[in-house]
This record gives structure tokens, sequence and C-alpha cells, in this order.
């Protein structure tokens, strides 16, 4: 492998710049940015090029003056690139111009928000919109892109309330992240403080949130919920349990879940302690995987295409410790991982 930065690596994420390479040249690479938290040696969001058919990627550039860009995600047209700072009181939502030649990002202004230690962003299907998570300050809060990609002002921020029977880590409401339904018409907002996914209406002309009816689905008391998906299918959806180590699987129909089947994330005879992150499904729908921190492990289920059913497969090694975020690349060929606590 070509060598690379030494990063202190938390999330990776692909931009498919596929209508870019068409143009310019037969290349198999992308843009693969990463985002980091700075408390080490990182300096930032580090940009590399990554090769669809060998697995490697090479540096191109850092984005540095950013603290702890822990959460990253593209614009709808892939030509730019938003960061949480995830930062002890508020913290801040930084937009960058991506070059897609280089891989270079260029930060064109950051906005403030009053939730501390944001985790998570998404951005709605008409990418006029992002929500981002706040964990230390159990909220979410709306902010609306602007037609040039930067950010405009907060436009409405959430409070949850309520707090979990772990008196150590669901003291109060901790929002971890914000996923919309594949209509665009609802999002799921995972509590790990509450042991809810609340439910919201969303406009997209205005940006707004109104709490559904029903306004959330519970999941076991003490699970912790933290981040969520949807099947390609969009029958069926799952979240990822970080206090319980469970994947719960739910039938989806017109912005309501339904539980139907609670999985372990450890094989049978592990016996130890350990803390569950993220979750994504292979582009193809047949397979789901979720990141194991202290077991430092990658879970593999199968699913079952008729009712969305997980069947245990596996867990495969990280080579490090505290997997946190992971993604697949387009091809579907290549999951990226990064172990928080190895750099």
């Amino acid at each position: 492998m070509t060598p690379c930065f030494k990063s202190f690596f938390v999330f990776f994420t692909l931009v498919f710049s596929g209508v870019f390479a068409q143009k310019q040249s037969s290349s198999k690479e992308l843009n693969l940015i990463v985002g980091t938290y700075t408390k080490t040696n990182s300096e930032g969001i580090y940009s590399y090029k990554f090769n669809t058919a060998t697995g490697n990627f090479r540096a191109t550039s850092i984005a540095k003056e950013i603290k702890n860009p822990s959460f990253l995600a593209f614009s709808k047209d892939e030509n730019f690139v938003y960061s949480v700072a995830e930062i002890e009181k508020e913290g801040a939502v930084y937009a960058y111009k991506l070059n897609k030649e280089t891989g270079e990002l260029t930060e064109i202004n950051k906005v403030s928000t009053k939730g501390a230690y944001l985790c998570h962003i998404a951005i709605d299907k008409t990418g006029k919109w992002i929500v981002v998570s706040s964990y230390g300050g159990g909220s979410l809060s709306v902010l609306p892109i602007l037609p040039d990609g930067k950010l405009g002002e907060v436009s409405q921020m959430i409070q949850h309330e309520g707090k979990g029977i772990n008196a150590q880590r669901q003291e109060s409401p901790h929002v971890h992240s914000a996923t919309f339904s594949p209509d665009n018409q609802t999002i799921f907002v995972a509590d790990l403080g509450t042991d809810k996914i609340m439910v919201y209406q969303f406009d997209e002309k205005t940006g707004a949130l109104t709490a559904s009816n029903p306004a959330f689905a519970k999941v076991s008391d003490g699970s912790g919920p933290r981040h969520f998906t949807f099947h390609p299918n969009a029958k069926f959806a799952y979240i990822i349990q970080e206090l319980s180590s469970e994947i719960t699987v739910f039938d989806y129909e017109k912005g309501k879940l339904t539980a139907k089947q609670s999985i372990s994330t450890l094989p049978t005879n592990y016996k130890g302690e350990n803390s569950c992150a993220d979750i994504h499904i292979s582009p193809d729908g047949k397979f789901l995987y979720g990141s194991n921190r202290i077991h430092d492990s990658i879970v593999i289920y199968a699913i079952n295409p008729k009712n969305g059913q997980l069947t245990y497969i596996g867990n495969e090694p990280t080579q490090g410790k505290k997997p946190r975020n992971f993604m697949i690349d387009p091809t579907g060929k290549f999951l990226l991982v990064g172990n928080m606590e190895t750099d």
C-alpha cells in the first residue's frame, strides 16, 4: 500500500466522482475524505485518492484549522464537503469546496450551533438541508445549504428530554444520528440517552421538522441506539445499539417502524465488554455490517431478501483498536474502517 499520512482515523467516506472520472480519464481513483480527532497528532481532514481496482490509497492534501472533524457528508452534487467540529461547548459545522481533480478542500464558511459534541451530519435528498446531531446537548439542528454551497444559519433546533436506565451513559438525552427516509418525508433520530428513535415529519421546502404520530419507536431499555440505516428496497430498517451490542431489525412502511428481530453483534463465546458504533449495508442489499469497539471487529450478517431478517455469518478483526466508523466503497469490493485508538 502506498505510504499515507499518519492520522487519527475516525470516519471514512467516499465521494464517487464518476462523472469527473469518465470525462477526464479512465482512472479508477475516487476521492477519499477522512475525518479525524485532532487531540493527538492529527491536523484536520485528510484527502486521498482511492483506487477501486486495488484498494490502495495515496495522500493528496490536508484541510487544517478545524478541531475534531469526526463526521463528514457530501453535497448532492459532490462539489462540497460538510464537517462537524465535535467540541465540548458550542460546536460548529464547516463547509468546504472540493476540487475533484486534486482532492483539495477549501473552507468556504462555518456556522456555530448551540449543540455540544456534534457527532453526525445528514443531508436531505434535495441537497438543500443539513440536520446535525448533538450528542452532548441532546438536540438536533437544521441548517440550510445555500446555492453557492455555503451554510446558512440554524433555522430550527429541537431539544430532546428524558433519560435511560444506565446512570453513567443515559443520564440525559444523547442524540447520535439522524437519517432521512427513502422518500425524504421523515427523519429518524437515534437518541442513545433515552432508548428511543424519535420520528419527525420533514418539509423539504422549508426544512421544518414536526413530531410524527407516533412520535418515536422504543427499543430495549439500556440498549443505547446509535446509527440507523435503510435497506436499498426501502422495506426494512436497522439500528445498531451501542450499549447492548445488538442490531434491531424493523419493517418499514409509510414512516412507521415495526420491530421484528434483535441479534447480537458478538460471537456466542465472547463474554467481555463491548461498544458498538456504525452500521452499513452492501450496495447489493445482501449483507449488513456493524462495528464492535473493544471486541475490535466488524460483524457480518446475511440479509433475508423476503423479510429483512439477519443471519449471523461471523466477525472479522479490524487489525486495530476501537473501530469506530466505516464505509463500503461504491463498487462493493472494499470495506474501509477507521480504528480510532491506533490511528
